[in-house]
């Protein structure tokens, strides 16, 4: 029942997820059950295709969110928490109001133990025809060099677990490669992950390179930055999708003005077409609430059909790849 479309997106993109999820996942749907019902017959999908849990109340986007969670416990969010709280389904997403989300993270999975802070991440494309992730783009935006350090090691293990990347490459996000760059919080934070032998720390990353990569250089799988930083990030990312997708007539390509750059940048420039189309958040869906018990994966609000089935794809990726138990195991090895 959450974000600015629900539940009509939100039923249409669960309907378009289920010719794509594996034939042992089951899709549940929490909300309006008549609402819901009246959407799967208009999109002539037998309603037994899914788990339907009746829920009576909203959260709605101006709501306080912790007094929202509490107060309406009969919303969509709050029973789909419970649920996953007991275990009943084995990950949770919505588009639900983020802070609401992020209070259920918090209060009823709560973070695995020894997590300082819990992180939310994104997925970025690469341009040699791979996906990165940077963590934090959010939720935290004054951050601690120890925090920094943890996300680092989170952002490896659920790239390992979930992205299938075997040893992955983490840099932290800086002004320059060199060691000894950036403001204190960089230059402490640099110091803890060259110290950390669980991690493959590669150095200092500039901005320039998170999406291209550089020969010889860091081309980190994870990017780590703090909130603030990372959420600039993520948005002019963004903004630079859209440009690109206005300028092209809806057709997403490669920007007249970055040829030259990316030229120079990849030898013979053998560019992958979709890497624009992979910078649009549809094709991503949510953003995972990294370091917690369970999977929770929170979406844009103004998620289309194609982001929630995208998200509902996503999920079904984290739970398979078990993050949490493998990130318990790596904190107790400590």
């Amino acid at each position: 029942m959450g974000g600015d479309f629900a539940p009509e997106v939100a039923v249409e993109g669960a309907v378009m997820a289920l010719d794509r999820i594996d034939k042992e996942s089951r899709v549940v749907l929490f909300g309006d059950e008549k609402r819901i019902l009246e959407l799967l017959k208009k999109h002539n999908c037998p309603a037994e295709k899914f788990d339907i849990v009746p829920t009576t109340e909203v959260i709605e986007m101006g709501d306080h969110p912790a007094k929202a969670f509490v107060s309406k416990a009969d919303s969509s969010i709050t029973v789909g928490f419970n649920y996953l709280s007991e275990g009943k389904i084995d990950g949770f997403a919505s588009a639900g109001s983020t802070g609401a989300m992020l209070v259920g993270s918090t209060m009823v999975i709560k973070p695995v133990e020894g997590v300082i802070r819990p992180v939310i991440s994104s997925l970025i494309p690469k341009l040699i025809n791979r996906r990165g992730l940077i963590l934090d783009v959010g939720l935290n935006v004054d951050a601690k060099p120890e925090v920094l350090a943890q996300y680092a090691l989170l952002g490896s293990i659920y790239a390992q677990s979930v992205m299938g990347i075997e040893n992955p490459r983490v840099a932290l996000l800086n002004i320059g490669e060199e060691e000894g760059k950036g403001n204190a919080q960089a230059k402490a934070t640099f110091d803890l992950l060259k110290a950390d032998k669980r991690i493959n720390f590669v150095g200092n990353v500039e901005s320039s390179y998170i999406f291209t990569g550089t020969y010889g250089g860091p081309d980190p799988d994870v990017v780590v930055a703090d909130g603030f930083v990372g959420n600039t990030v993520l948005k002019m990312a963004e903004a630079l999708y859209r440009i690109n997708f206005k300028l092209s007539g809806g057709k997403p390509r490669v920007m007249n003005f970055l040829r030259p750059v990316l030229g120079r940048i990849v030898p013979k420039l053998y560019y992958q077409q979709d890497f624009w189309e992979q910078m649009n958040y549809e094709s991503i869906g949510g953003t995972p609430v990294i370091g917690i018990n369970a999977p929770v994966m929170i979406g844009h609000g103004g998620s289309s059909a194609r982001a929630i089935s995208s998200m509902i794809l996503s999920m079904e990726r984290e739970i398979k790849g078990k993050f949490p138990e493998k990130l318990r195991a790596a904190l107790a090895e400590k």
